[in-house]
């Protein structure tokens, strides 16, 4: 009986542009452009996600279940990140302002897009439904709380939380001298 991941010939056969070793990808994740997808050593997707365009995971991160990555004008996930369940993370949005239309079926003429890159440096923590927006960095070792949105950059080392995201606290960095300290172990001759 297989299990719920895809084996690595199954991850071959939808060519994304780099898939790093170990990886796990759940039979039940979508993508849309893979041409444009990396992914790193040692990462995980499950159930339900969406990862569409220009998106780079790094190694040792974990999407969770029905996370959305829209990554039209570039989503970046830097190595250690883990990205929780329900979260969707959006490099391009419409104005729903009433000023111009909206939606995919709508000549670009008649739309406002917002859009830009969003990176996640190492060590980001995303708790779950969270939505973050286009053009704007999540800086080394953030932790943002649940339910959660994001409309600017966020600063390092930092908690945020809230509708939008605020800070609450600074956040050790005990995760960094851990993740050298595994890697280590990991791989002795680095």
């Amino acid at each position: 009986m297989k299990n719920s991941f895809m084996t690595r010939d199954e991850i071959e056969k939808i060519g994304f542009k780099f898939v790093g070793k170990d990886v796990l990808i759940s039979r039940k994740t979508s993508f849309y452009s893979p041409e444009n997808i990396s992914i790193g050593d040692h990462s995980r997707i499950d159930d339900f996600s969406i990862i569409s365009g220009k998106v780079s995971i790094g190694s040792y991160v974990h999407i969770s279940a029905y996370v959305g990555l829209f990554g039209s004008n570039g989503i970046v996930i830097s190595d250690f990140c883990c990205v929780s369940i329900k979260t969707t993370i959006l490099s391009a949005t419409d104005d729903f302002s009433g000023e111009s239309m909206f939606g995919s079926v709508v000549p670009m003429e008649y739309r406002n897009v917002q859009k830009g890159p969003v990176i996640l440096r190492k060590y980001v923590t995303i708790g779950a439904n969270c939505l973050i927006m286009p053009d704007l960095i999540i800086e080394e070792g953030v932790s943002l709380g649940a339910m959660s949105f994001v409309n600017k950059s966020l600063k390092e080392w930092a908690v945020y939380t809230g509708i939008p995201a605020k800070f609450l606290k600074n956040r050790k960095k005990n995760v960094k001298n851990m993740a050298r300290l595994f890697l280590k172990r990991r791989n002795p001759n680095c």
